[in-house]
C-alpha cells in the first residue's frame, strides 16, 4: 500500500474509532483519546470525566469495548489506559457534549451559549470560542458565534495549543452542530511578552567581556596578512611549477658567464661569411700589381727623356 493511502487509511480508522467512543462513553463524559501504535500492540489512552463508568463492574465495559475493538477494527491487542479529567470546564470534547445535551433539553441557544462560554472562562482558560451552526430557531439555518477572550484560527499554534471538540444536538427542526475550541490557561503563545516595571535595563543587559574599542581593534596577526592571494606570488608559483629544475640551473649558469667575460661569438655556419676576408686579400695583390707597373713605366719614361 502507498504511503499516501496508508495515511488516509489510518486517518479514517482514528476517526471510526473516535465515534465509537463517543457513543458509547456519552454518559461517562468522554473526553477525547490518543492512540499509538506499539510493537506489543495499540495503546489507546482515554479521557473522561468519569473513569468508573469506562471501567465498569469488575472491569466488564472496558473487556467489551476491547473486544469490539479488535473485532470491528481489526486492532492487534490493544490495551486501555483511563485517565479522569482534573478539569471538565477546560476539556472542549466534554464540552462540546454537554451543550449539545442542553440543547436537546430545550435550553435557549443564547443561554446556552453564554452560559457555557462563561464557565470556561471562569475555569481560566485563556481564549474560547463556540459555533452553533444550523437550523437554531426556525426553518432557515444559521450560524451564531460566542467568543471570549484570545483564540488562534490558524498556523501551527491553532492545531498544538487549541483543543478543539465537536458535538450534534439532534432537535425536532433538525440538526444543529456545536464546535468548541478552547485555549488552556498555561498554554505559551508565540506572541506573548511580560513588562516588566519599576526595573533597571542594566540589569538586563549583557556586557560584552572586554571594551568596544578593543573589540573593533584588529589583532595583531591581522596586521601583516593581506586578503586574498598576491598576484606576482601567484605568477613566481607557477613559474617555478612549470619550469624544470635542469632548465633552470641552465639558465643561471649562462647568466653567470655573460657577467664574467663577454659575449660568446657564434662561429661561422657557411663559406659565405669568409668570403669578405678573402677578396680582401686579392684586392691588396691587385693594387701591388698597379703599383710596381706603374712604377716601371715612370722609370721607362724617365730613361726615353734621358
Amino acid at each position: 500500500m502507498a504511503d499516501e493511502h496508508q495515511f488516509i487509511e489510518n486517518g479514517l480508522q482514528r476517526t471510526q474509532i473516535d465515534e465509537f467512543f463517543s457513543e458509547e462513553l456519552s454518559r461517562a463524559g468522554y473526553g477525547g483519546m490518543d492512540v499509538a501504535k506499539t510493537p506489543m500492540g495499540t495503546q489507546i489512552v482515554l479521557k473522561a470525566e468519569k473513569p468508573g463508568m469506562v471501567i465498569g463492574k469488575g472491569g466488564k465495559n472496558i473487556r467489551k469495548i476491547t473486544t469490539e475493538l479488535e473485532e470491528r477494527f481489526n486492532l492487534e491487542d490493544p490495551q486501555i489506559d483511563v485517565q479522569e479529567v482534573d478539569e471538565p470546564d477546560l476539556n472542549a470534547q466534554i464540552v462540546a457534549d454537554r451543550l449539545a445535551n442542553a440543547l436537546e433539553r430545550g435550553w435557549y441557544f443564547r443561554k446556552a451559549g453564554h452560559t457555557t462560554i462563561d464557565r470556561i472562562m471562569d475555569s481560566g482558560a485563556l481564549g474560547a470560542e463556540i459555533v452553533l451552526s444550523g437550523k437554531v430557531t426556525g426553518a432557515r439555518s444559521r450560524v451564531e458565534k460566542f467568543n471570549r477572550g484570545y483564540i488562534k484560527h490558524n498556523g501551527e499554534p491553532a492545531e498544538t495549543i487549541v483543543d478543539s471538540g465537536v458535538g450534534v444536538a439532534v432537535m425536532k427542526l433538525g440538526t444543529i452542530g456545536v464546535r468548541v475550541k478552547i485555549i488552556p490557561p498555561n498554554a505559551e503563545l508565540p506572541d506573548d511578552f511580560e513588562v516588566y516595571e519599576d526595573v533597571e535595563v542594566e540589569d538586563f543587559v549583557e556586557e560584552p567581556e572586554g571594551e568596544i574599542e578593543d573589540l573593533l581593534e584588529e589583532p595583531e596577526d591581522a596586521e601583516g596578512e593581506s586578503v586574498g592571494a598576491d598576484p606576482e606570488e601567484v605568477a613566481e608559483e607557477a613559474a617555478e611549477a612549470e619550469v624544470p629544475d635542469d632548465i633552470e640551473e641552465e639558465i643561471i649558469d649562462e647568466e653567470v658567464d655573460s657577467e664574467e667575460g663577454a659575449a660568446p661569438t657564434s662561429p661561422p655556419d657557411s663559406a659565405e661569411e669568409e668570403e669578405p676576408e678573402e677578396l680582401d686579400e686579392d684586392i691588396e695583390a691587385e693594387a701591388a700589381d698597379l703599383v710596381e707597373e706603374m712604377e716601371a713605366d715612370e722609370d721607362e719614361n724617365e730613361e726615353a727623356e734621358e
